[in-house]
């Protein structure tokens, strides 16, 4: 039995060596206009049989991402994944937008970054709603230990972003006042040394330093902060306005140089639909509100007697 794709390719050729036939005899006109019908006709087949095509993935995925979970996945297929969209996303900001952002002009200059801007609080809510909705401290503790393998991969893939918006959502508020293994604390301290304050972010500073000639997408945040403490410390001109402040200039260019220069390689992950399915978008999460309410059943609060 021939396939909707096949029966329009052998179709077509007949009809083109009619065509080809009523030329030969003199039929020009009539050859020409069955030519473009037979054409438009296919065209439209085509799409037809494409968009058959786009349904039945669809489907499959919807079918398959209902029985998914995370525990189904690999970490590293995860973490590439997240690396992925991350990237995606990091190559559309324009470097003006950045600097934009930092002197406080609005979301409106800066489409592009407030974009990822989201797309990092996103994944970081989504995150902690996976865990907190656990039935069971076994279960939570599974998906704890889960996130904390993709963060070991995020890490090795230089993808700074994922990694410190998974690690903000496993150090949060929510999760953090629960009781949890001395494993998985010993971890989340091992972690949270890379984005130690210490010396203006030293370790992480140097980890991105350690990047260089490799793909790497860096945390916007600090990028935006040390933009915003030079534009604040220094003043735009100099000398009562009369000459151009080339000093802050040259720190700022400095630091979106850095920023461009962590564009030079890209990552050459394939997409892997079911894991995108499965993440739809990041958009199914507790706000902050729930997530409070979650921890306080999982773990109610002690209440305090007055009197004692």
């Amino acid at each position: 039995m021939l396939k909707l794709n096949e029966l329009s390719e052998n179709l077509i050729k007949k009809i083109s060596h009619f065509v080809a036939t009523l030329i030969r005899r003199g039929e020009l006109q009539l050859g020409k206009l069955l030519r473009r019908k037979s054409l438009e006709s296919y065209a439209k087949l085509q799409s037809k049989s494409e968009q058959l095509q786009q349904d039945v993935v669809l489907i499959q995925n919807s079918i398959s991402s209902k029985r998914a979970i995370l525990l189904d996945f690999h970490s590293i297929d995860i973490s590439e994944q997240l690396t992925l969209l991350d990237s995606e996303l990091f190559l559309k900001i324009q470097l003006s937008e950045i600097l934009y952002m930092s002197i406080e002009k609005g979301e409106e200059y800066s489409p592009n970054l407030a974009a990822f801007t989201e797309h990092f609080n996103n994944i970081s809510y989504w995150v902690r709603s996976r865990i907190l909705e656990r039935n069971s401290q076994r279960q939570r503790e599974n998906y704890f230990e889960k996130f904390l393998k993709i963060l070991k991969h995020l890490r090795r893939l230089n993808n700074f972003n994922s990694y410190l918006a998974i690690l903000s959502a496993l150090d949060c508020g929510p999760l953090k006042r629960l009781t949890w293994s001395k494993n998985i604390t010993d971890a989340i301290s091992e972690h949270t040394g890379l984005i130690d304050s210490t010396g203006s972010f030293k370790n992480y500073r140097e980890a991105l330093n350690a990047s260089v000639g490799q793909p790497c997408i860096p945390y916007i945040g600090l990028i935006l902060s040390d933009l915003t403490f030079v534009h604040i410390g220094n003043s735009d001109n100099l000398q009562d306005d009369r000459i151009i402040n080339f000093w802050k200039r040259w720190q700022q260019f400095t630091i979106l140089h850095k920023l461009r220069y962590c564009r030079k390689w890209e990552y050459k992950f394939v997409r892997n639909d079911r894991i995108l399915y499965f993440f739809n978008n990041f958009d199914d999460y507790m706000n902050e509100e729930a997530q409070w309410i979650q921890s306080e059943k999982i773990k109610p609060r002690q209440k305090i007697n007055p009197y004692a």
